[in-house]
């Protein structure tokens, strides 16, 4: 079992990493203000910038849907990776040694690090080939498909010569030793030693989620080749086929935000598919599609609201019949909603595009069937519903399809459809659904397990979620905004504020009550550890419904454009907010002043010492 980074190093890779320079991987950044840089969010639709990231303190916030974090967070969800992947992805770009908590990681952390090298140069290697003249074979392929040499370079196709150890001797050359080449599946072992375990092939690189290089398929070529027709690396330290999907790397932007994802059962049907604008497409790769399959695309498809689609493609021959039985069986694994889509005349998604052009397979995917309808066509086809026995038993199989349908307002309309395609009474129809929904609903427990809530509980009962707090809602009054640019500018320049100033100005009173909050969180975070990761540390302080709000002020633009007015304006506001806080305890002793007898001289000199204290401390910040 993998052992935890150490806490230190994590903080350590985060100190060493810039935010911005991940995050202009996927987001073009202008200049918001000193500290400050904007761009357009990569987790939802917007013409206007909203989405702002302070390099400084390693944070980012969408003021549009609200996403912040830090980078871990950000690599976690636009590249759907965990957190130990993220810190794993970010130390390798710094060459930074990360050390667990039991030791045993790092080792294999350097392994998997030599093995995706060896992958990507191999991948490097294949493409380089795909353009000699004994590729030929491979071009003809491509082009027969309707692929054309873009589209080969997209996808990263290449050809695997025909030779003895044309690649172990290249990657050889490049400094790998056999056992790394040999344990990343790129060659297979003989009485003759180590050889290619791909030759004469067309080669397509099979990539992890990041876009890392973990394996390879390859398709027979060659009539002398007398492999199968599609040979996969085998089972490895990095590839596993049963939790890789062969285009993820492309789909995964368009899956998150459009909520979809189209399942396909091969490499040039993926390719078919984006380059038809179905954008979306996935395949297997060399296995049927399984849970493992389904916990990675339920990541990527934030599978926990029931409003997503999985689109399923099959051949309409047996084997696509059996396959798209066997998806059914795993349907019940999302929360999502799922459909078929079956191409007319045995046509995959390729050969459909090549015969009949691209708006051919947008129309197959726009033409689904839900995933219920199609099982219970499919299971009404194997009886004879010409027969009083062949209809009986039709409705005993299909009834229980019917009942276990997820949403409870679709049920009804099913077993309309149901009664009409056996042309039985409705209301037998129904009590064979009742009695096969009998038992507790299986298939509805799964996807409520996936949204949190228990089998068997009813919906209205759940705990009702605290709406986070947003800067949105803050009101714009003077005091208020007072309150926000002075805790603004306490998350975002601690060290220009001073430690003196801070702490008076975490003891000042609060108008606004979730500012207060994170007053408060601000005072116990700093009182804990200083000003190092405060923000961090005060997201820990507050209730969960404050965390995006304390995001929000640490990235949020600050008006001044230079440092120098920069370190002006923190100091000054801050310097508001205590002197706002000074005035009110110097209107508060005044009153009290002048309800205390004169005559009890001890509590009438207190309070005037007390004011002359107050008066002092004014002339001080002024001096300041």
């Amino acid at each position: 079992m993998a052992g935890r980074i150490r806490q230190g190093d994590v903080e350590e890779v985060k100190a060493r990493t810039n935010i911005a320079d991940i995050v202009g991987e996927h987001v073009s950044l202008k200049s918001a203000g000193v500290g400050s840089m904007k761009g357009l969010c990569p987790f939802h639709d917007e013409r206007s910038p909203s989405f702002h990231v302070r390099p400084q303190l390693g944070y980012y916030h969408c003021f549009g849907c609200g996403e912040s974090g830090d980078v871990y967070t950000f690599l976690q969800k636009m590249d759907h990776v965990t957190f130990t992947e993220a810190v794993e992805r970010l130390a390798g770009r710094i060459a930074f040694e990360l050390h667990y908590e039991d030791g045993g990681r790092a080792e294999e952390h350097g392994n998997r690090a030599r093995l995706l090298a060896a992958n990507q140069a191999a991948a490097e290697f294949f493409v380089e080939r795909l353009g000699a003249p004994d590729a030929e074979p491979g071009r003809k392929f491509l082009g027969q498909r309707g692929f054309d040499a873009e589209a080969a370079r997209r996808f990263g196709v290449g050809y695997a010569p025909k030779s003895w150890d044309a690649l172990l001797k290249h990657l050889r050359g490049k400094g790998f030793r056999d056992d790394e080449i040999a344990a990343a599946g790129l060659v297979s072992s003989g009485d003759r030693g180590h050889y290619d375990r791909f030759r004469g092939r067309l080669v397509w690189p099979i990539r992890d989620i990041t876009g890392q290089t973990v394996g390879f398929g390859a398709r027979r070529l060659l009539d002398d080749d007398k492999g199968p027709k599609y040979l996969n690396t085998p089972e490895t330290p990095v590839y596993h086929k049963a939790q890789v999907l062969y285009g993820l790397d492309l789909a995964k932007r368009d899956i998150s935000r459009g909520r979809r994802v189209v399942v396909v059962e091969g490499y040039t049907d993926v390719m078919a598919c984006h380059l038809a604008g179905v954008t979306t497409a996935v395949a297997t790769c060399g296995t049927a599609f399984g849970p493992e399959h389904i916990t990675v695309l339920r990541r990527v498809l934030g599978d926990d609201s029931g409003l997503g689609e999985v689109i399923f493609t099959f051949d309409p021959d047996a084997a696509g019949q059996k396959a798209a039985m066997r998806a059914f069986g795993e349907e019940k694994r999302f929360a999502a909603q799922t459909f078929v889509a079956v191409a007319p005349e045995g046509l995959d998604p390729c050969d459909l595009r090549l015969e009949r052009g691209d708006a051919a397979v947008r129309g197959l995917i726009d033409r689904k069937t839900p995933m219920f309808e199609f099982v219970i066509r499919h299971t009404l086809e194997q009886y004879d519903l010409e027969t009083v026995e062949g209809r009986v038993a039709a409705l005993r199989a299909a009834a229980p399809v019917v009942a276990e349908i997820r949403d409870p307002s679709l049920r009804p309309g099913y077993a309309r459809e149901l009664a009409r395609m056996l042309g039985t009474e409705l209301g037998e129809v129904q009590r064979a659904v009742q009695a096969g929904g009998r038992g507790g609903g299986t298939r509805q427990a799964p996807a409520r397990e996936a949204r949190g809530e228990r089998p068997g509980e009813p919906l209205e009962s759940a705990a009702p979620v605290e709406r986070p707090f947003s800067i949105a809602d803050l009101p714009p009054d003077p005091a208020t905004r007072l309150e926000r640019d002075a805790l603004q500018a306490v998350l975002q320049h601690p060290d220009e504020v001073g430690e003196q100033l801070l702490r008076q100005a975490v003891d000042c009173r609060f108008g606004n009550q979730a500012l207060a909050v994170v007053r408060d969180g601000v005072s116990s975070a700093f009182a804990a550890g200083g000003a190092r990761e405060l923000v961090t540390r005060v997201v820990a302080e507050v209730p969960p419904s404050f965390a995006g709000l304390v995001h929000q002020l640490a990235v949020a633009p600050i008006p001044e454009r230079s440092e120098r007015e920069l370190a002006a304006y923190v100091r000054g506001v801050v310097t508001s907010l205590v002197d706002r806080e000074l005035l009110r305890q110097k209107a508060e002793l005044l009153g009290r002043l002048q309800r205390t007898d004169a005559a009890d001289r001890d509590a009438y000199t207190a309070v005037q010492r007390a004011l002359v204290a107050v008066e002092a401390d004014r002339r001080a910040l002024r001096e300041d």
